[in-house]
């Protein structure tokens, strides 16, 4: 079964369609290519599933080792290079709420970021910088 559909509205805008669930996304081209940024841009919803797929396999991850990252929050930036215009870099700080985490699970949560599918999934010439920020400690993975 198909996973979505995608309608062309004009004016450099799509409607994606979740086929499962119904769900609706608009895209638009961004200001620095001829739209109008009043939606996510396809590049902006690429960056946004990392970050996503990030704290999706932790909530997995804190639930298999019973602790829970409930409040954890994303701020993704996404760098796009001129020529050829592509994503060049994502940058992901992902703040935790102020628990107190074993040296364990920030281990298993560091290790997890690398391992999500859509990181995977992503070209090696997309640099991806992550900052998972813990209370005063922060761990940065390239």
């Amino acid at each position: 079964m198909a996973t979505s559909e995608i309608i062309y509205l004009g004016n450099l805008r799509t409607e994606a369609i979740h086929l499962a669930s119904g769900t609706k996304i608009t895209t638009d081209a961004p200001k620095d290519n001829k739209g109008k940024g009043e939606f996510f841009s396809p590049t902006d919803l690429v960056a946004t599933a990392f970050a996503s797929c990030m704290l999706t396999i932790m909530g997995i991850a804190a639930d298999s080792f019973n602790y829970n990252i409930d409040g954890a929050t994303a701020q993704v930036t996404k760098i796009m290079s001129a020529n050829p215009r592509k994503i060049a870099e994502i940058h992901v700080d992902i703040h935790f709420p102020n628990l107190n985490y074993t040296k364990k699970q920030k281990q298993v949560i560091s290790q997890i970021v690398s391992n999500c599918p859509v990181s995977l999934s992503l070209s090696n010439d997309i640099k991806k910088i992550i900052k998972l920020k813990f209370n005063d400690e922060i761990f940065e993975i390239q």
